[in-house]
């Protein structure tokens, strides 16, 4: 019993030590350090897929705090690497949604995912070049009479603030109103109403998949692009939009949930309500939880009494543990799809997208610190 409240006491006063030794001036270091040697160390010419579209989500988050010429610039050279689309078939009749890396699968989110980054830099610089084609796929889309485009976790990401984006580009209603059927959908097969978290797809659905112990199963990267897309959803969506109160709700109700299965080190394990399916910590998930609940305190949508010493935590562990001295952030699971058993997650594992999860974590951070 004393062991026990010593430590308590000594991980209460590092948390509040940490939470002293907090200020933009050294979160500003650690973002630029962090993205400098992603940029020194990656090319920009590379596909415009997913997981690299993902990481200039937070590329250019970044590039709005600093104004920093040298990472907008780098996000420009990708999207004209790619001719400022996705994948990049000019056949409608052979468009598909399924999951696909081929430029036929123009329909599929993860291709769609890097037009959040062509509508930012087209509000930089409006040229009707850099729009066109998201325009194009999109509308396409929203003409079809499917509604199961979204039927992964990760899509919510990837797509959602899409719709909202090209809404505030051209005022036209209909995004708004695809992505909420698009939305129920997805809900319908993923969304575990008792938990208020999702399943990564319907193929892990409890009790039909369980974890190692016979639990539900909720991987923490799955929840961690869709807790983020809600945030950039309600960044964009009018406040008087006949559907704002579900997406808040619906936000609302994700941080409570997610908040009670944070680890006491600050990180979320990769399958969240069973941490010995997978143990030991992971960053990309983390910080996509911890860049969410940066963005609701810091915009009014979750309070700081209740959500700070988390978000804190997050950051902790991101800054202090996943951050390396080179700049590299490790503990990144590697592309997949769930929590596996026996995965190696350490200091060397790194990816393209939870550097980007890192730099959106920061931002909100910096945001906070800077108010």
């Amino acid at each position: 019993m004393r062991v026990n409240l010593i430590i308590c006491f000594l991980l209460l006063y590092s948390s509040a030590s940490f939470s002293q030794r907090l200020n933009k001036e050294d979160v500003m270091s650690k973002l630029n350090r962090v993205n400098s040697y992603w940029q020194e160390n990656n090319k920009p010419t590379v596909w415009s897929f997913w997981d690299i579209a993902a990481y200039h989500t937070g590329n250019m988050e970044l590039y709005q705090l600093t104004q920093n010429e040298t990472y907008r610039a780098y996000s420009e050279a990708w999207a004209e690497h790619n001719a400022w689309k996705g994948a990049k078939s000019g056949n409608k009749t052979e468009w598909k949604y399924a999951y696909g890396e081929k430029d036929n699968y123009v329909l599929f989110g993860d291709w769609q995912i890097c037009f959040q980054t062509y509508i930012d830099l087209y509000n930089l610089d409006p040229q009707p070049h850099k729009v066109a084609r998201a325009k194009e796929v999109m509308e396409y889309q929203m003409s079809t009479p499917n509604n199961d485009y979204w039927w992964w976790a990760d899509g919510l990401y990837m797509v959602m603030p899409v719709m909202t984006k090209l809404y505030k580009l051209t005022g036209n209603e209909r995004y708004l109103d695809k992505m909420y059927v698009y939305l129920q959908y997805a809900d319908s097969i993923m969304y575990d109403e008792q938990e208020s978290l999702y399943y990564r797809d319907a193929k892990y659905v409890y009790p039909k998949h369980k974890s190692e112990n016979g639990k539900k199963d909720f991987w923490a990267r799955g929840d961690g692009w869709v807790f983020a897309g809600l945030a950039k959803v309600l960044q964009d969506l009018p406040a008087d939009h006949r559907h704002y109160d579900y997406y808040v709700q619906r936000y609302q109700d994700m941080a409570k949930a997610i908040a009670t299965s944070q680890q006491k080190e600050g990180y979320w394990t990769r399958s969240m309500l069973d941490p010995q399916h997978a143990p030991g910590p992971e960053a990309s998930g983390t910080a996509f939880f911890t860049y969410g609940f940066l963005w609701g305190i810091n915009n009014g949508f979750l309070s700081e009494k209740d959500y700070l010493r988390t978000a804190q935590s997050g950051w902790k562990f991101l800054s202090e543990t996943a951050l390396q001295a080179d700049g590299r952030v490790g503990y990144v699971q590697p592309i997949g799809e769930k929590a596996i058993p026996g995965q190696v997650v350490d200091s060397n594992s790194t990816a393209s997208f939870g550097v980007g999860a890192f730099l959106l974590a920061g931002s909100e951070m910096y945001r906070y610190l800077d108010k």
